[in-house]
């Protein structure tokens, strides 16, 4: 009997990440806290999708793809309307979204010319920071979950700081603590998007490199 890669449940749960995103930015101009809950809810969703194609022997290169994308539009998304509630920086948003997507599509591209089924299965000799990030499942959630609370938490603080946590006679907004918290995460994260984006470099003119070789020789 023919498999459907389409209803594999890792699919699935991508399915329903697209959902929760769109009923997301439908109420980002109307309702904030929800807004927000369903964007953070699809993103955590993110790390089920993964265990459960793992679990279930269920990876494929659609699902794959389809992550990615997920999480690349999702952050795109997200980020074009914080340019605009945030326009003093908005070159940095700019810079942000070219970032996020040359490197993740310079990466995608290499792992497909290397043959590989995910964009997360890397040569394990590569860059020790993409090495630890990529093979340490709790840093590779970490990092994400980080990086996508600091762009919501930015999101919620255009409207309101959040509850508010008191410690002794100073006090903080709950979005403002995330938003704080979750920084190093975000700043780290940038900075493994442009070693994505100069190894992945490297690596498609190497098979540039030996191609040339090749036919030189034949």
């Amino acid at each position: 009997m023919e498999e459907k890669i389409f209803l594999f449940l890792p699919n699935l749960i991508g399915y329903a990440r697209i959902i929760l995103a769109g009923a997301a930015f439908y109420y980002m101009p109307t309702n904030h806290l929800l807004c927000g809950g369903l964007y953070i809810l699809s993103q955590l969703l993110d790390a089920f999708d993964g265990y459960a194609a793992r679990y279930l022997n269920q990876c494929t290169k659609f699902g794959a793809i389809l992550d990615m994308l997920t999480d690349r539009c999702c952050t795109v998304c997200l980020m074009v309307v914080l340019a605009k509630f945030y326009e003093n920086y908005y070159l940095i948003f700019q810079f942000l979204i070219a970032l996020d997507i040359t490197s993740h599509w310079f990466h995608m591209y290499c792992s497909l010319l290397k043959g590989s089924t995910s964009h997360k299965k890397i040569d394990l000799s590569g860059n020790p920071l993409l090495r630890l990030y990529y093979t340490s499942r709790p840093v590779l959630f970490c990092m994400c979950a980080g990086n996508e609370f600091f762009f919501a938490m930015l999101y919620l603080l255009h409207f309101e700081e959040g509850p508010t946590i008191y410690y002794g006679s100073a006090s903080i907004g709950l979005w403002k603590l995330i938003a704080w918290i979750s920084l190093p995460v975000c700043i780290l994260k940038q900075l493994i998007s442009v070693i994505h984006l100069i190894t992945a470099s490297q690596n498609i003119a190497n098979v540039d490199l030996a191609e040339r070789n090749a036919d030189k020789k034949n």
